[in-house]
């Protein structure tokens, strides 16, 4: 039970932050993007929850840009291609994918996933009990 409350507090941090920015950068949001930052919250602060140690914090950045970009690419598909809701279109930015991703984007979700991974060791730091977070570069 206190594993399923870590998660949904989690996925509600995280959603919320996402969502947030959302609507801090662009004037409006769409709740599906909750529900995507906030899985894409927990799978970056999943990448050294098993083997703390195991990856440097560029690395982890990088994985977790990775996971990001190919979520937003699922996500995109579905939503704007197949639902036609035309949440997001990144058409008219360079090295774009179908609208759906693109680079310039993914350097975004780069520096962003530090915040995701430090925040995400932090919460479980201070609330949780877990292990003390260090960053190897």
């Amino acid at each position: 039970m206190i594993a399923l409350c870590k998660f949904l507090f989690l996925f509600v941090f995280g959603g919320s932050i996402y969502y947030g920015i959302e609507m801090f950068t662009r004037g409006f949001s769409h709740w599906s993007m909750f529900i995507l930052g906030g899985i894409c919250f927990i799978l970056c602060g999943r990448l050294n929850e098993k083997q703390r140690g195991r990856y440097t914090l560029p690395q982890q950045m990088f994985l977790s840009m990775l996971m990001i970009t190919f979520l937003e690419f699922c996500a995109g598909v579905i939503l704007n291609l197949w639902l036609k809701l035309d949440i997001w279109d990144y058409s008219r930015i360079p090295f774009n994918l179908y609208g759906q991703i693109c680079l310039p984007y993914a350097a975004v979700w780069f520096v962003l996933s530090a915040a995701a991974i430090v925040a995400d060791d932090y919460l479980r730091y201070w609330l949780y009990g877990e292990e003390k977070p260090s960053y190897r570069l």
